[in-house]
C-alpha cells in the first residue's frame, strides 16, 4: 500500500466516544448508538463518517492490546456551533497525514494496521505525530462488505533522528 500525503485543515466533528482497548473492543455498539442519533436528526456537513482514535502519547511504546484509547464515531460539521447538544465536539487539528486507500472488510483491518505501523512507517522516513488517527467511511459503509472502501489517515511528521 502506497500513501498519498495530505495536509488536513482544522476539522470540527460531532460525535460520541468511548474508552476501549483492542481486547475489549466495543466499536460496533458505539457505531450503532451513533447511527441512531444521526438518523433521527441529520446535521452533518457531508455523508462521510469518521472513525477516530485518540491515543495517549505513550500508547505505542510498548504496544499492549489491553491499553485503553479513545474511539469516536463522528461526522464533519461546518462549525463547532453545529454540534447537537446530545453529542460532543472533537476538533481534528490541522496537520500532515499519510492517507492509505483500503478495500475489504473491517476484519482485515488488524493486518493492514500491523503492516502500516510495523513495516511501512519504519521504512518511510516519517514517524507518528501526536494527533488523532482516523478512517473516513462512506455513508453506506458496511464493515462486513468485502468491497467496502475506506481511507486510513495516519498523522505523520518527518523523523528527526534516524537510527544508524
Amino acid at each position: 500500500m502506497q500513501p498519498r500525503f495530505e495536509t488536513l485543515p482544522e476539522t470540527p466533528l460531532a460525535g460520541q466516544r468511548q474508552r476501549l482497548s483492542l481486547l475489549a473492543d466495543t466499536t460496533a455498539a458505539l457505531w450503532q448508538s451513533f447511527g441512531q442519533r444521526l438518523r433521527a436528526r441529520p446535521f452533518a456537513r457531508s455523508a462521510e463518517r469518521y472513525s477516530v482514535q485518540r491515543y495517549d502519547a505513550t500508547y505505542f511504546r510498548p504496544f499492549r492490546p489491553e491499553a485503553l484509547f479513545e474511539k469516536w464515531a463522528a461526522v464533519a460539521v461546518a462549525r463547532a456551533a453545529d454540534v447537537p447538544a446530545d453529542l460532543e465536539l472533537l476538533v481534528l487539528p490541522a496537520g500532515h497525514y499519510a492517507v492509505f486507500d483500503y478495500q475489504g472488510p473491517a476484519s482485515g483491518g488488524p493486518a493492514v494496521f500491523r503492516h502500516l505501523l510495523l513495516e511501512w512507517l519504519p521504512a518511510s522516513g516519517y514517524e507518528l505525530d501526536d494527533r488523532p488517527h482516523f478512517e473516513v467511511l462512506s455513508a453506506h459503509y458496511r464493515p462486513d462488505d468485502p468491497t467496502a472502501e475506506e481511507q486510513i489517515w495516519l498523522p505523520v511528521k518527518p523523523c528527526l533522528a534516524r537510527p544508524l
